[in-house]
């Protein structure tokens, strides 16, 4: 009988492994990653184009185009598609990101036949009808006035455009620029971004002879690149001040302090490393960051720090909201943070304690076979193999509190982040 007052003996997480897709490449250009999983009914479609516009002055159109998508097409209504896919069960939802606007569609395997011919419908005739580019401004612009009053909100924007001004990266949406777009600009947008050579699609169930004969009908052999074809320009980022910007707002009780720059990708051999060492200094709840000024000073309900990575950089940021009596201690604190981290090896406790909490998320998020086309489109769009996640793994057990010290000289200086505080010093 099992002795429940005695704990199972501690193992140490194996390799992880991440299933390899069976990729399919179309006459028309469009890359198609398959992931079978042979029990699971429910299927997903996620249709992925790289954004175009890259400069400022364009890319503020990406997240508008998004949401656009499925709003009509030149025979059907947005009501007209709503009402389909709730009628068969299904979601279809857009999604943008800084480099990628996506199309994702779950579905029951047996209902594939009635909505895919939607998706294809979207991705060849999109309408962007007026009346519903109308609502969606109208609309946009009053979240945007409502946000512009939080103090966490203005601080991300200053970060955002100090740290990429000029950029797609650094596009701030503002009621001028709600007003100035035009059904026209965004038409123009489709016809140079949405086409086959320019589109990754993931699917992931069952994906049988004959869900893969619908892929080949409706996305392979019907949709054509008729679209204009448009090459991006590549990015580059000025400097930033480093001095502590402040944002005055006299009436708050709060200060949202935002710090960062930009940093590696992750196509870079110190990226995995770079996630460990940001990890123990405030990537998780036992973080640092967390354990002082939280849980010591008690200036914070939370604070955190984070590694992104991007197509053209990498960036590192950390935010925190305190009451505007601890706004200058709470950088003193994170500053002398920095300077520990660099000054001294941690105790190997704590590289064990992050080592394992990291293993053990990278684990968890593996519950489904929709994880691992997250995690392939991780390396995918980063061009890397799924080889990436053996060396993440094989850092991440070679790391030390020498190699921790290391990567925080190499990457971790207070003094070259940008600093915006908004409420008061």
């Amino acid at each position: 009988m099992l002795n429940r007052t005695v704990p199972p003996a501690f193992q140490s997480i194996k390799d992880i492994t991440i299933i390899q897709p069976e990729e399919i490449v179309y006459k028309n250009g469009l890359k198609a990653f398959v992931f079978q999983a042979e029990s699971l009914d429910l299927l997903k479609f996620e249709v992925t184009f790289a954004n175009i516009y890259t400069q400022e002055e364009l890319a503020y159109l990406n997240p508008i185009l998004s949401s656009m998508l499925k709003e009509g097409t030149q025979t059907l209504s947005s009501k007209e598609i709503a009402d389909t896919i709730d009628f068969y069960g299904a979601y279809l939802m857009p999604e943008y990101s800084l480099d990628h606007t996506s199309l994702t569609l779950y579905t029951m395997h047996k209902y594939a036949d009635k909505v895919l011919p939607i998706v294809a419908d979207i991705l060849r005739n999109a309408s962007l009808p007026q009346k519903e580019l109308s609502t969606y401004i109208r609309n946009n612009k009053q979240s945007l006035q409502i946000s512009l009053q939080k103090n966490d909100v203005l601080a991300r924007r200053y970060f955002y455009d100090a740290v990429f001004r000029g950029t797609r990266y650094g596009v701030l949406p503002t009621e001028e620029k709600y007003d100035a777009v035009t059904r026209e600009q965004l038409l123009n947008l489709f016809q140079h971004q949405i086409y086959p050579s320019n589109c990754t699609l993931f699917i992931a169930g069952r994906v049988d002879k004959p869900i893969l004969d619908l892929v080949s009908q409706y996305f392979g052999e019907d949709w054509k690149n008729e679209q204009k074809e448009l090459n991006a320009n590549a990015l580059s980022f000025d400097a930033h001040t480093t001095e502590v910007v402040v944002v005055e707002k006299p009436e708050a009780l709060q200060s949202a302090i935002r710090l960062g720059t930009t940093s590696i990708r992750r196509a870079h051999e110190d990226f995995p490393a770079l996630q460990f060492v940001n990890t123990l200094f405030g990537g998780f709840f036992g973080s640092r960051l967390m354990r002082n000024i939280r849980e010591e000073k008690g200036y914070t309900y939370s604070i955190g720090s984070y590694v992104g990575n991007l197509k053209y950089t990498g960036f590192f940021t950390i935010a925190t909201e305190v009451g505007i009596a601890s706004t200058q201690d709470t950088l003193k604190e994170i500053a002398t943070e920095f300077d520990r981290l660099r000054s001294e090896p941690p105790q190997q406790e704590e590289v064990d304690l992050v080592r394992n909490y990291m293993q053990g998320v990278m684990l968890g998020s593996l519950e489904s076979i929709f994880s691992h086309v997250d995690k392939f489109k991780a390396t995918y769009f980063s061009g890397l193999t799924l080889d990436y996640y053996r060396y993440y793994s094989d850092v991440l057990k070679a790391m030390t509190p020498a190699k921790v010290q290391d990567i925080a000289i190499k990457y971790f200086d207070y003094d070259k982040l940008y600093k915006v505080v908004v409420g008061k010093m």
